[in-house]
């Protein structure tokens, strides 16, 4: 029941894999054409070999000839000497052509194929709800978009190619074997139920292992990146060796699975040759047996044997290239595992067309999958337009959560958070992040220039003047004037040639940018210096007028100036109120501050 389950699980990933095909089925036709015309060549081969045995006759007179092998001279020695050489150079050109016609256009199909799903894959991707990052592992992810669908490529370019062209070259084959001599040809196929049943137990092994392969490549890539991304930290803390033993652990786990792989695939292939060999021994066997071949010339016993001993290299071919297609199959199920998850449900909800910046929590609960306990728990505030708010509390109080359902990351509870008089849960999220401005407590910045990193998406139209007024309120603009570039300075991976300070000021000036009503602040100063934290600080009267800004703050020197600080402690605000208000009320708030200020 297994194994037809997996074969059927099999075609149906392959149908699918089909549906892909159809932008490109011209070229498909031309290829499959290409491979015709070469399996058919390989039967004309071995039909020129009835007449080699003519050409050492002494008297051709008695031969039977048909009409058009007269007229091509073939009853005299001169006329077959002259006829073979000229026919096995047109056979091998025609065979060459159609091999060329089947080789670029079965590539060009699979390349297309391959192009159209990566991109597919990375859109999904892009669209997938924020919680689905948080339960995958990224280095599986990437490593479906590189390693996995390179082997889809191969299975439908290298594999689909030997699977057409060896295939048809079989049964091309097979059809002039049947033609010459039927009865004889029944003795060939005895081997076909044992070379499939061969082909059908090696098939379950390949898709096994090849998924595990799969499985440890992403692992690999994960320790790769993990460990390339932080080497600052493995180096200060002299993780080298561990590092070393994870990556080798990976590919160790790798490799076993590899070898594992091959040996299926080494086994399967010799037992298959024996079995087609051991049918053309037999062939030899009954064929020289005149009972059974009758009155067959010594040609046309040639031309059959050759036919014969010409199919166990396609053949071999075939069960060669399992191996591949069942690591297509894997990959591919990987992939569409992947552009089968839900996206982000947005459409049901409608456009929040205006935003004055008021937002008010009731009783805002929210419990993540999987999750024991709630991650808020009854989160009830209010915020004016214009308000600067601030969040804190201990690390693991839920501010975080928080933020991203007001910023429409997650979807929002019905009733719970509202935008002027609009319910979140009715309003598309998408629509909810346009007004929105964050900056995260990780900087994120593209491989590009400041320019593209400040004018960065939907900000991609901003002028000059805008750009470097946002430069200018996120205390950025005094060095990047004086870099040679400019704006146009590249700021390398990850923002690799600029300072932590640097990094979060782009990241400030890219959502100064973007003046939404909404500015979200995650520990946004952090990586300053005390001079740009006070020019900044300095500086959010003028920034955040006109618009609600709602600050997570772990220094709460930087908080005094809010309007409302909202304390949370364990998913529940603790306390509410200024600045003032909460030392009075020595509660939470005084002892984080006297914790932080105390000697």
């Amino acid at each position: 029941m297994q194994d037809h389950a997996a074969s059927n699980t099999g075609w149906q990933t392959y149908k699918r894999l089909l549906g892909y095909v159809k932008h490109v089925w011209p070229a498909l036709i031309l290829a499959i054409c290409g491979f015709v015309v070469y399996a058919l060549t390989q039967s004309a081969f071995a039909s020129l070999m009835q007449y080699v045995p003519s050409a050492f006759e002494a008297d051709l007179s008695t031969t039977k000839l048909q009409p058009w092998e007269e007229q091509l001279g073939l009853g005299t020695r001169e006329g077959i000497r002259l006829f073979l050489p000229i026919a096995i150079i047109s056979v091998v050109s025609v065979r060459g052509l159609g091999s060329y016609l089947g080789g670029y256009y079965i590539s060009f199909v699979a390349r297309n194929v391959v192009n159209r799903i990566r991109r597919d894959v990375f859109q999904h991707l892009t669209a997938l709800p924020s919680g689905f990052f948080g339960s995958n592992n990224s280095g599986q992810l990437i490593s479906t978009l590189t390693f996995n669908v390179e082997q889809v490529a191969a299975a439908s370019s290298n594999a689909i190619k030997t699977v057409i062209r060896e295939g048809l070259t079989v049964f091309a084959l097979l059809g002039y074997l049947l033609y010459l001599n039927w009865k004889l040809s029944l003795l060939f196929f005895l081997a076909a139920p044992l070379i499939g049943l061969i082909i059908r137990i090696a098939s379950g092994h390949f898709k096994r292992y090849s998924k595990r392969i799969q499985q440890s490549m992403g692992g690999v890539t994960h320790v790769a990146s993990e460990a390339i991304r932080g080497q600052a930290i493995v180096r200060a803390f002299g993780g080298e060796a561990y590092e070393n033993r994870r990556f080798e652990e990976r590919c160790d786990t790798s490799l076993k699975n590899e070898l594992k792989l091959a040996r299926v695939n080494e086994i399967s292939t010799p037992i298959i040759q024996i079995l087609t060999f051991s049918a053309i021994a037999l062939l030899f066997w009954f064929g020289l047996d005149p009972t059974l071949f009758g009155d067959v010339s010594a040609g046309e016993f040639l031309a059959y044997i050759t036919a014969a001993s010409l199919v166990a290299k396609p053949l071999r071919q075939l069960t060669n290239v399992n191996a591949s297609i069942q690591r297509g199959i894997a990959a591919a199920e990987s992939i569409f595992d992947i552009l089968d998850q839900p996206l982000e449900r947005d459409d049901s909800g409608r456009p929040l067309a205006h935003f004055s910046g008021q937002l008010c929590l009731r009783e805002v609960v929210y419990q993540y999958p999987n999750s024991e306990s709630p991650a808020l728990s009854g989160v009830s505030f209010e915020a004016k337009p214009g308000q600067l708010i601030a969040l804190v509390g201990r690390s693991g109080a839920g501010k975080t959560t928080l933020i991203e359902l007001i910023a429409g990351f997650i979807k929002a509870p019905a009733g719970a958070i509202w935008y002027d008089s609009d319910d979140a849960s009715e309003i598309q999220q998408r629509s909810i992040r346009k007004q929105v401005a964050i900056v995260t407590q990780d900087t994120v910045l593209f491989e590009d220039t400041i320019r593209a990193n400040i004018a960065y998406g939907e900000l991609s139209a901003a002028d000059d003047k805008a750009i470097i007024e946002a430069a200018k309120n996120a205390h950025a603009w005094e060095f990047i004037q004086a870099l040679p570039q400019g704006l146009d300075t590249p700021v390398g991976e990850a923002g690799a040639s600029l300072s932590g300070g640097q990094k979060q000021r782009i990241a400030l000036a890219r959502a100064f940018l973007k003046n939404a009503p909404l500015l979200i602040l995650d520990e946004a100063t952090s990586a300053l210096d005390a001079e740009s934290e006070r020019a900044i600080s300095a500086a959010m009267p003028a920034i955040t007028k006109d618009r609600t800004t709602i600050v997570i703050a772990h220094r709460l020197v930087t908080v005094e100036r809010a309007d409302l600080i909202v304390v949370m402690d364990q998913g529940k605000v603790a306390e509410l109120g200024t600045h003032a208000e909460l030392l009075a009320n020595d509660g939470l708030y005084a002892h984080l501050h006297r914790s932080q200020f105390d000697g």
